[in-house]
């Protein structure tokens, strides 16, 4: 049984994340278009994590079992996955493999050490972390280090 105070830090993450999103001055899909996306590092306060092209941190999912999405609807308006139109292209990862994997949806999503890739709405600039180890939509998100493993110091 989940307690109230769960059901309540629940619903408030949730509320942030889509206030984020209506409030961001990027578009809620993390959709390359045609180009391919592009995967690299940068420092933030949890040390080197990857991100996209833009600078968006880069998480996953812990629901998503090998390189299978579980993310859709009201979860991928929250945790916009990081698709691609073309061949993605990685710098700075450490041994990690760079894929992708055909959604349900018929997009390609761009997969890390054979986790599907998504940014968070509620992370405002390039760098932000805030989805770090938040419990939404059935599991717990975490950044990745640049070995494509996740970093759960910091949640």
């Amino acid at each position: 049984m989940i307690s109230s105070r769960s059901r309540i830090l629940y619903l408030a993450t949730t509320l942030v994340g889509l206030v984020g999103l209506a409030l961001s001055a990027t578009p809620a899909s993390a959709t390359t278009g045609s180009a391919g996306a592009k995967v690299v590092t940068r420092h933030t306060k949890l040390g080197n994590v990857l991100v996209d092209g833009r600078g968006r941190t880069l998480y996953l999912f812990e629901k998503d079992k090998g390189t299978a999405s579980t993310c859709y609807g009201a979860c991928a308006s929250v945790w916009p996955p990081l698709t691609t139109g073309a061949n993605a292209k990685a710098s700075g990862l450490r041994g990690a493999r760079l894929g992708t994997t055909r959604r349900k949806d018929g997009k390609t999503e761009v997969t890390v050490a054979g986790h599907p890739l998504y940014t968070y709405a509620g992370d405002q600039r390039a760098g932000d972390v805030k989805g770090q180890g938040l419990d939404q939509f059935g599991a717990e998100w975490y950044v990745l280090g640049a070995n494509g493993h996740k970093i759960e110091d910091g949640s």
